[in-house]
C-alpha cells in the first residue's frame, strides 16, 4: 500500500512562511510517498494554489457538519474543496477536547466530507489513564464505530491513531503497542467495510519525528503519519516521508 504523510500545521504560519514551508515540501517531495500539507484555514487557497502541479496535496483541518447556514467562525467542506483542499482532518483530540466534539459528530463531519468530495482523516486515539487501565483498545474500537460513516470505505478514508497523551510531549507507545493497535483498526475496518477495510490507510501519530520514523513506518498496518510538530520544518517532514517510502 502507497504511504500517505500527512502534515498537521495546527495554528502557526502566516502567508510568507507558510507559503514558503509549503514550497520547501513540494521542492524536495519524491515519488516513494504521497504528501499532504494541512495549513490553518488562511492559508488553504494560497497553499493549493502554491501546490498546483506539484505531488503534494492541500487539506483542511476541520469543517462543519452543515453545507451551509449560520455558524459564524466555521466553514464547510464545499468550502475547502473550493479553495483547493483535497483531504480534511476531522476528530482530532485537540478538538474532541476544546470543543467537546462527539463520535456523533466526528460521523456528520465526515459525512460531510465526503459529500463535498474530500477525504476524511479521522483521528481516534486513548487518553493516557484509558492506556493506564488497560482499556487503550476498546476505546479506539469505540471512535471508530462512532466516528466512521457508511460511505467512508467508498470514498477511500483514512484513519489516524494518535495516542492522546503521545500528542506534542515526545513520548510514543512502544512498537509492539502500536502495531497491536494498528491490527486491531485494520480488523475493525475489513469488519465494517469488508470490500475496501483491507485497503484503507491507517496512519500513526504523536511525536513522530525522523529519529522514530523508519521502525514505526516498518510495522504492519502502519500505512503513513499524520505528523504535527515536525512537519513544520520541511527536512524533518521529508526525512519522515523518506522513511515511509
Amino acid at each position: 500500500m502507497r504511504p500517505l504523510i500527512a502534515g498537521n500545521w495546527k495554528m502557526h504560519g502566516l502567508a510568507a512562511d507558510g507559503l514558503a514551508l509549503a514550497r520547501a515540501v513540494a521542492a524536495g517531495a519524491t515519488a516513494g510517498a504521497d504528501l499532504v500539507v494541512c495549513p490553518p484555514a488562511t492559508l488553504v487557497a494560497a497553499v493549493a494554489a502554491a501546490l498546483a502541479g506539484t505531488p503534494v496535496a492541500t487539506g483542511g483541518q476541520d469543517c462543519h457538519a452543515a453545507a451551509k447556514g449560520a455558524h459564524t467562525g466555521d466553514i464547510a467542506a464545499a468550502m475547502l474543496a473550493d479553495a483547493g483542499a483535497r483531504f480534511v482532518i476531522l476528530g482530532h483530540s485537540e478538538r474532541r477536547a476544546a470543543y467537546r466534539e462527539t463520535d456523533p459528530t466526528v460521523r456528520a463531519k465526515a459525512e460531510a466530507a465526503i459529500a463535498a468530495g474530500l477525504t476524511p482523516i479521522v483521528c481516534v486515539g486513548e487518553p493516557e489513564d484509558d492506556r493506564l487501565l488497560g482499556r487503550a483498545e476498546e476505546v479506539v474500537a469505540d471512535q471508530i464505530g462512532g466516528s466512521l460513516p457508511p460511505g467512508f470505505g467508498a470514498a477511500g478514508g483514512v484513519v489516524a491513531y494518535e495516542p492522546v497523551w503521545a500528542i506534542g510531549t515526545g513520548r510514543t507507545p512502544t512498537e509492539a503497542d502500536i502495531a497491536a493497535m494498528h491490527a486491531m483498526i485494520r480488523a475493525r475496518l475489513v469488519a465494517a467495510f469488508p470490500a475496501e477495510g483491507a485497503g484503507l490507510r491507517i496512519l500513526y501519530g504523536g511525536s513522530v519525528k525522523p529519529s522514530n520514523a523508519a521502525g514505526i513506518m516498518a510495522l504492519a498496518n502502519v500505512d503513513g503519519a499524520l505528523v504535527g510538530g515536525a512537519s513544520l520544518v520541511a527536512e524533518d517532514f521529508l526525512a519522515i516521508a523518506a522513511a515511509a517510502a
